[in-house]
């Protein structure tokens, strides 16, 4: 079992704790890739062309006998229309609504990536190759008391993640904002940014403080998915637990 430190809203390590048995679990970024494409199939939102589209002309064959190709025309003019390969024609397999996106996972491969991605949080190389910034000297993942979820402003949030070492990859989320490529600038998603830090705590309280700062995600244990721990499908999240948090997840208290 490792041992990490449990610190305080003042920056200070109060005690050292042992992490539970799951933070043991081998990486396996296959299996977590895996789950992560399986995960995101099921939000894929299903689309499809009109059924009639390129098929609503007057169209007939001139038929055989005429030296002309048999394929169908205008009614009034001699341009080919309708037939797949034709210009403005319809499109011989277009993709349909009924298809179904949705890919299957079995039940103790899903867990071994959840299991898996858990025990990245612990790596610093993992953690620091996913562009994290933090002080080397913490213990991953942070561990903070419980008195942090009371905190209800965001300055006060702000203090205890300098305090701590993780301000510096707010900053990195921050600065890391730009323009989308392609059309998704004028879809609504003008604009990506980063993932920073990923909060996983008992209540909800903190999500008040902290939803103004940049790429950060806060998440109940009950609730911690693949698409939460590996953004992207790549593991090693910087992440933050608060003490009753890693007890649900089977810590000691």
């Amino acid at each position: 079992m490792k041992k990490v430190n449990i610190y305080g809203i003042d920056g200070a390590i109060k005690e050292k704790i042992d992490l539970p048995e799951v933070f043991d679990t081998p990486y396996r970024p296959d299996i977590i890739k895996k789950a992560f494409v399986i995960h995101r199939s099921s939000k894929r939102q299903p689309y499809g062309s009109d059924p009639n589209a390129g098929a609503k002309h007057a169209t007939a064959s001139v038929g055989k006998g005429r030296g002309m190709s048999r394929v169908p025309r205008l009614a009034q003019g001699r341009r080919a229309a309708l037939a797949p390969g034709t210009v403005g024609g319809r499109r011989a397999h277009p993709p349909k609504v009924e298809k179904n996106w949705w890919k299957k996972m079995n039940k103790k491969e899903r867990l071994l990536s959840l299991q898996s991605a858990l025990g990245a949080t612990t790596d610093k190389d993992l953690v620091s190759q996913r562009g994290h910034k933090f002080k080397v000297e913490i213990t991953l993942p942070v561990i903070i008391e419980d008195n942090f979820e009371n905190l209800k402003k965001t300055k006060d949030v702000i203090e205890v993640f300098k305090k701590i070492g993780l301000y510096d990859d707010i900053i990195r989320a921050k600065d890391g904002k730009h323009i989308r490529a392609g059309k998704g600038k004028i879809r609504g998603r003008k604009y990506r940014g980063p993932k920073s830090l990923l909060l996983v705590t008992e209540k909800d309280n903190i999500k008040t403080s902290t939803r103004n700062l940049p790429g950060i995600d806060v998440i109940k244990p009950s609730n911690i998915n693949i698409n939460n721990l590996a953004p992207g499908g790549v593991a090693g999240r910087l992440t933050v637990f608060t003490k009753s948090s890693l007890t649900l997840l089977g810590g000691d208290s």
